[in-house]
């Protein structure tokens, strides 16, 4: 008698996977003689839940009211995926009509905190769930950086525990209606991408928006993050390449400071079948703004890096049909 669980899903089976594959979903995803020297054979054994979640359909009903799902990647740290996360953030409150709320999914490196300008802030508890923390009166956060004593201690947990959490910022997080959730994710393709990826299937994700910067080091590993975005189903929207110019605060002329050595982001757009959203420059004002947790657009509106990020984000919102 065959075992119920055993069998695979059609839909859960990548493409290209090998002969016999168990399905990502199976108790055995990753781990039968089939996965043996599959590409996907990490990602499958992770520590993710088999089966439906029971979470799920609490998830469902959190996001029903939650109109765009919008992630953020990159593939490798320190190129300012969550600066631009924030930016994009303040952007499309700028509207006072529209709602955008931040999760920052980054746990064991919460730094959407402090860009906001919201270190000392807590988590507060209503009969409704957990409140996410306010920016002003239409931009709000939920991270992990709130729940800790103080910003020097570390977040050291394993794969369920980071689950268990990004499920509760989903499930019991009392968003509200919310226009945007742009969620800020950690660098690479690990559990809480998965976790992500997982908790919102049935709700739907938008898109995702992968950044990278000129250097090669940097493009390869958003190749990596090209390559998971289509195993796992995620639309890219598009490559925003940073700091691909240092521009001076006095003259505003721009230098390159990273050589593109193999075309860059724009390259690497038309290689692999991307949108190529945009460049921005570095100007070192943005980290000053993201060190005091002030918006950068607001503060710096003549820098060509705001002018940059502004079409960007108006590129995003007509890529998802979000135009006037």
């Amino acid at each position: 008698m065959i075992a119920v669980q055993n069998v695979p899903n059609p839909s859960s089976i990548p493409e290209n996977a090998p002969e016999h594959c168990p399905g990502t979903e199976s108790e055995l995803a990753g781990r039968s003689d089939a996965c043996n020297g599959c590409a996907n054979q990490e990602i499958c054994a992770s520590n993710l839940p088999k089966g439906p979640d029971p979470a799920l359909p609490f998830i469902r009903a959190r996001m029903a009211d939650v109109k765009r799902k919008v992630l953020v990647l990159s593939g490798k740290g320190g190129v300012g995926k969550s600066t631009f996360t924030a930016q994009l953030g303040w952007a499309l409150a700028a509207d006072d009509a529209t709602q955008t709320g931040i999760m920052d999914v980054d746990i064991c490196g919460p730094s959407i905190p402090t860009i906001l300008g919201l270190t000392h802030e807590q988590i507060h508890s209503s009969a409704s769930g957990w409140s996410p923390v306010y920016v002003q009166d239409n931009l709000c956060a939920m991270s992990v950086g709130f729940m800790l004593p103080s910003q020097r201690d570390a977040v050291m947990w394993r794969g369920p525990k980071k689950n268990g959490l990004i499920s509760q910022f989903l499930k019991d997080v009392d968003w509200g209606v919310l226009d945007w959730l742009v969620i800020d994710t950690p660098p690479g393709t690990s559990d809480e991408h998965l976790s992500v990826v997982q908790y919102l299937k049935e709700s739907g994700i938008d898109g995702a928006v992968l950044i990278t910067t000129p250097q090669e080091v940097a493009l390869q590993d958003v190749r990596r993050e090209i390559d998971f975005c289509r195993k796992v189903g995620i639309r890219i929207l598009g490559l925003v390449e940073n700091m691909s110019g240092f521009v001076c605060p006095n003259c505003k002329t721009e230098s390159k400071i990273f050589k593109p050595s193999s075309g860059g982001g724009k390259r690497l757009a038309e290689e692999t079948n991307v949108e190529f959203l945009g460049s921005v420059p570095l100007d070192p004002r943005i980290g000053k703004s993201a060190d005091y947790g002030v918006s950068f657009l607001e503060e710096f509106p003549d820098s060509p890096a705001s002018q940059a990020y502004l079409d960007i984000i108006d590129r995003i919102k007509e890529v998802l049909g979000d135009t006037e």
